[in-house]
């Protein structure tokens, strides 16, 4: 049974208890005894390579999908016994955003003001905030078929948050969004984050990174890891190793000269075009990077190279989500 990591964050008791979670599709198990809790003041990214289990996981947490084995409590309702109860205080926004594609995006979010029992003033407020919140205004009367695929995942957002729940739960949140789009979606996220618990299944590294306090990395329906992620990237063999890029031409006695210096275990050459980035493994890699890059500087300077680049590199969330979700049920990396 996978370890129950248990985190209380800036609100104190969490928002969400997921205990012994399994779905069984016949003989194929698809999601195996997670357990892990989300507190308010969290977001979790929860992350898995294609088929690990993640849209399985939330599906259930939503109570779109009954559970083999196992629960989850929402604001302290079970999905499995209270459904409705722990419906009301999620905001979700599935994979796809599905939606009524003949509605405008107005009557749309009319309608889920309806099902969510809001209406008059009430309602009004709720659609013009998400609406703002989602920058909607401008297709506010267009059919949601009509829309491109970043506007309807907007719509799918503003349906998600129409009713101010305490809980949301998001399937690739900025997926089909423009690099600008992504940028507001995320502003909005860690906006509403301070009062909310809120859960994002992605398969973007940069964005657990830039909004996320924590992160989740399951595989094969397992929970692999769990922690912060500077903790994650603290995993990476890239913590703490140093970077140089230089222009120009190099040569073999380049790499010597930097494998010469004192506390460097091993480098990595990648010559790209007119330029060479060489990665400089330390010989410890708990120890900081910092009089490692000076002493790149000062080598760099005394041999008058061209540096491009020069930075301590604090890990590659990419490398330890490959290494992780590489491993065999023994806990060797797969061929």
């Amino acid at each position: 049974m996978s370890e129950k990591r248990s985190s209380t964050g800036a609100g104190g008791e969490p928002m969400i208890v997921i205990d012994g979670l399994s779905k069984h599709f016949g003989p194929f198990t698809a999601v195996d005894k997670i357990s892990f809790s989300v507190a308010r003041g969290e977001v979790l990214g929860f992350l898995g390579p294609n088929g690990a289990g993640k849209s399985t996981t939330m599906k259930m947490v939503t109570g779109f999908l009954a559970p083999s084995a196992g629960t989850a409590r929402i604001c302290g309702h079970d999905i499995v016994t209270s459904t409705l109860e722990a419906q009301r205080v999620i905001g979700y926004l599935p994979e796809g955003a599905p939606a009524y594609g003949d509605m405008t995006v107005r009557g749309f979010l009319k309608f889920i003001a309806r099902v969510r029992r809001l209406s008059g003033t009430q309602a009004d407020k709720a659609i013009d905030r998400s609406v703002e919140a989602t920058e909607l205004a401008e297709v506010l009367e267009q059919p949601i078929d009509t829309l491109s695929k970043g506007f309807r995942r907007r719509v799918g957002l503003a349906q998600a948050i129409l009713h101010n729940p305490p809980v949301l739960i998001m399937d690739e949140p900025t997926d089909g969004l423009d690099p600008n789009q992504k940028f507001e979606v995320r502003k909005l996220i860690e906006r509403m984050s301070a009062d909310k618990a809120i859960v994002i299944s992605t398969h973007i590294l940069e964005e657990v990174d830039a909004i996320c306090t924590r992160a989740l990395i399951i595989d094969r329906g397992h929970i692999v890891a769990d922690g912060t992620p500077a903790e994650l990237m603290a995993r990476s063999r890239y913590h703490n190793a140093v970077s140089l890029t230089l222009g120009g031409r190099t040569t073999a006695g380049t790499a010597e000269k930097l494998r010469a210096l004192e506390g460097i275990e091993s480098i990595e050459v990648s010559p790209r075009g007119e330029e060479t980035t060489f990665t400089l493994f330390p010989a410890r890699r708990g120890e900081g990077d910092t009089l490692l890059v000076d002493a790149v500087a000062r080598l760099a300077r005394e041999e008058n190279w061209q540096v491009r680049a020069l930075y301590g590199e604090a890990g590659r969330l990419d490398e330890v989500f490959r290494h992780l979700t590489r491993l065999d049920k023994n806990g060797k990396e797969a061929a």
